[in-house]
């Protein structure tokens, strides 16, 4: 168990970093955005390789705009418009994606300093108060996150509590290479997404409100395959996102944790399974990495370094009647779990 300065912010605040151990894993979080920074994992040859992209100053992390691996909140991905309508009245948001709300606003989780409450040998757990009007959100949002090493790989434990009626939609936004952060583009990794449906976008990703059928297109992803194989098909919903950035509709959703996504590289041999409680993943292929600063130790992170597996309430919900509802009510609880699991082929 360490905890270490890893660096001061312009107002001089420090940022922390505390480092976790657990169930043959290695990794260290940032009090600056709830930031995963590092994750050591086992491979098939018997060392460990560090899977998550990441910066090595404070500075990097401040310009870099692709939220690596920070959490994000109070609505992660897209409300359109930047505005939705909760009991008749209408909450204008900090459109910070165009026309849109993308992850929060500006001001989103990602961008505040969280409050460590207890730090053990194989969990951190991070705090953070958001008032009511922060971003445009209504309610006062007390925020409680676990990360927490076992046998069984990262978990991450979300809750919150509201004094309003408000919308929460909680994720983390690690950026995955399972052959390690700085070797190269993760094309040739396999993907498998547990889901027979998805929400199609318009452009500026914001869901059409349909949810389709994936059979007989590219957003196929239930049978293993290369990350790359249809990325670039002439498939309509690929063009608009320059490749996945999407929503998947997880099979059996009932909010008990069950498999979303698995991913593996055959050449270190690292799978990886998704399990989460919530009813929708964003599998990113990570299209717009370019213009990233260097990541940790120099590595020149571009498009299709990394992938996400953001799994969420569904992109711009509070707008869509038929999406299931990111309302959080007030005296309420909010609670998910996301479960990275790993293991060697």
């Amino acid at each position: 168990m360490e905890r270490k300065a890893f660096g001061i912010l312009p107002d001089g605040r420090t940022v922390e970093e505390l480092t976790i151990h657990g169930g043959g894993l290695t990794a260290s979080v940032l009090t600056w955005g709830g930031i995963l920074r590092t994750l050591w994992v086992p491979t098939k040859d018997g060392s460990t390789v560090d899977v998550l992209l990441g910066m090595d100053t404070v500075g990097d992390y401040l310009q870099q705009d692709k939220y690596l691996g920070a959490l994000i909140g109070r609505y992660a991905n897209r409300i359109g418009g930047a505005s939705f309508d909760l009991g008749g009245k209408i909450y204008p948001l900090a459109a910070n994606d165009g026309p849109n709300s993308l992850h929060g606003g500006p001001g989103g989780f990602d961008r505040q300093m969280w409050t460590v409450e207890n730090q053990t040998e194989d969990s951190v757990t991070l705090t953070l108060e958001s008032p009511d009007g922060q971003e445009g959100y209504p309610g006062n949002l007390s925020v409680r996150v676990v990360y927490l090493l076992d046998g069984d790989g990262l978990h991450i434990r979300y809750e919150a509590k509201t004094d309003g009626d408000t919308i929460c939609n909680l994720t983390n936004h690690a950026y995955f290479n399972l052959s390690g952060h700085s070797s190269g583009p993760v094309t040739d990794q396999e993907i498998q997404i547990f889901a027979d449906r998805y929400t199609p976008t318009l452009p500026g990703s914001i869901p059409t409100g349909e949810i389709a059928p994936v059979d007989g297109t590219p957003m196929d992803l239930r049978v293993s395959q290369p990350m790359g194989l249809h990325a670039d098909d002439e498939f309509a919903q690929l063009k608009l996102a320059g490749g996945y950035d999407h929503n998947w509709v997880i099979n059996g959703y009932d909010g008990t944790l069950r498999p979303a996504a698995r991913a593996v590289s055959h050449q270190t041999g690292v799978v990886l399974e998704t399990l989460t409680t919530l009813p929708g993943i964003q599998f990113y292929g990570g299209n717009y990495l370019d213009h990233c600063p260097r990541g940790k130790g120099g590595a020149p992170y571009a498009a299709r370094w990394g992938f996400c597996l953001e799994t969420q309430f569904f992109p711009d919900s509070p707008n869509h009647a038929n999406f299931p509802s990111a309302v959080l009510k007030a005296g309420e609880t909010y609670r998910s779990e996301t479960v990275y699991r790993f293991s060697v082929e």
